[in-house]
């Protein structure tokens, strides 16, 4: 039986609750996480790694939840808001090359996290939280632990931080639909920003560099991120449809696209409107529905491999949906853990981020031809948001999967 007791991706499955650590497991952790999780999906900066090992995350979570701290997963830190999963603080910091002389803003939504990582790499750091219980309690836990160059502040990040800029580095952890105009006017010449951008739940990492007073943009990979506060949330054109979930890119047929508008290569572990790829590439040929298809390889029992997508869906309004997709295996032999084989699965989340659910098809196993598989989800009347998982998760093997889709039930 397939049971799932905590939503998240840690040793590459979906696992059970920890037990409670000491804080000289903490050490432990820290190191595990560095290497397993953040190491081997890709940053190599020794000095980002070396700050990853040191800062305490479990200090800027909730007391509840430090027994989740070190997995590679969001957390919920109240109001609505969440600390980012460690790959993704460690990856961004990197992005934007901190250096020892470096003024950086960082907008966050309340923990104090990334501010503690770039703490030790850069000369000060500006972080606005946006929730203000939040960012008191992080103001606090911030001067507890002594980072005397981590600068506090509540408020719209929106607006910046104007009377501290320019700032060499900016790093904002919570999304707007557009560039806030304040952030831009705040980056020093020659500066780089590094912001999540889009719809809802269909982001788009962008690094952003400032050249002779214009911004040159990169594309760097899809994301999902909670949104800005104040007026870049609320002048959003785009609201999700809670009442319709579904999901985007579900048969894998949507290619990126060059500016030429001619379409590109799909790069490996991207996947148009998908996000955290870990070992997956978006192929063409033999597919379950039409060409595209969605392809999952490991050879390391535990080590990560899935994507996941996030959709609004509210429980007042849907009583029920069809999680279905197909599965093709190859060779696909347990991981060291009894629940790291391929699945499909939905977690669920109220309105404060906090789980209230989750749902698995699967799993699969051993080798076998495309296959269609579904199940039906009740919806608990607190759900606000899900997160649909696909993958490996700590298999080995091969593991292709096609035409995913969302139907809501009545």
């Amino acid at each position: 039986m397939f049971i799932v007791l905590v939503p998240c991706m840690f040793a590459g499955g979906l696992v059970t609750q920890a037990q409670s650590p000491s804080s000289d497991v903490f050490a432990k952790l820290r190191e595990e996480m560095v290497r397993d999780r953040i190491e081997s999906a890709g940053v190599k900066n020794p000095s980002v790694l070396r700050a990853m090992r040191e800062t305490p995350r479990h200090e800027f979570v909730p007391q509840s939840l430090r027994d989740n701290a070190y997995f590679d997963m969001a957390l919920p830190i109240g109001d609505s808001q969440t600390i980012s999963s460690p790959f993704i603080v460690a990856w961004m910091t990197e992005v934007i090359d901190p250096q020892p002389t470096d003024k950086v803003l960082e907008i966050g939504t309340g923990s104090g996290y990334q501010a503690a990582v770039l703490s030790p790499l850069v000369q000060d750091v500006y972080t606005i939280e946006i929730v203000r219980p939040l960012g008191e309690q992080a103001t606090a836990v911030l001067k507890d632990l002594d980072y005397k160059n981590v600068h506090v502040r509540v408020g719209d990040g929106f607006l910046g931080w104007p009377e501290e800029a320019p700032f060499d580095k900016i790093i904002v952890t919570c999304s707007p639909e557009s560039i806030p105009q304040p952030l831009v006017d705040q980056l020093c010449e020659g500066g780089s920003m590094i912001i999540p951008v889009g719809e809802r739940y269909q982001q788009t990492l962008y690094l952003l560099t400032k050249t002779n007073g214009a911004l040159e943009r990169t594309a760097l990979q899809p994301t999902l991120f909670v949104p800005m506060t104040g007026q870049a949330e609320a002048t959003r054109k785009l609201k999700p449809d809670a009442a319709n979930p579904t999901v985007v890119n579900g048969d894998f047929e949507s290619v990126p696209v060059a500016e030429s508008g001619k379409p590109q290569p799909l790069a490996l572990d991207t996947v148009i409107g998908w996000y955290y790829g870990r070992q997956v590439s978006a192929r063409r040929g033999e597919a379950f529905k039409g060409t595209g298809f969605v392809r999952f390889e490991n050879k390391t029992p535990d080590l990560s491999s899935h994507l996941l997508q996030g959709f609004p869906v509210d429980g007042r309004e849907v009583t029920s949906i069809r999680l279905s997709g197909a599965v093709r295996t190859n060779d696909v032999k347990i991981g060291d853990q009894s629940d790291s084989l391929p699945a499909m699965a939905i977690s669920l989340y109220d309105e404060q981020r906090r789980d209230v659910g989750v749902f698995v098809v699967g799993p699969f196993r051993g080798t076998r031809d495309w296959k269609m598989q579904s199940r039906l989800i009740r919806i608990p009347l607190q759900a606000r948001e899900a997160i649909v998982r696909i993958g490996l998760f700590g298999a080995t093997g091969i593991a292709d999967f096609d035409a995913i889709t969302i139907e809501k039930v009545q």
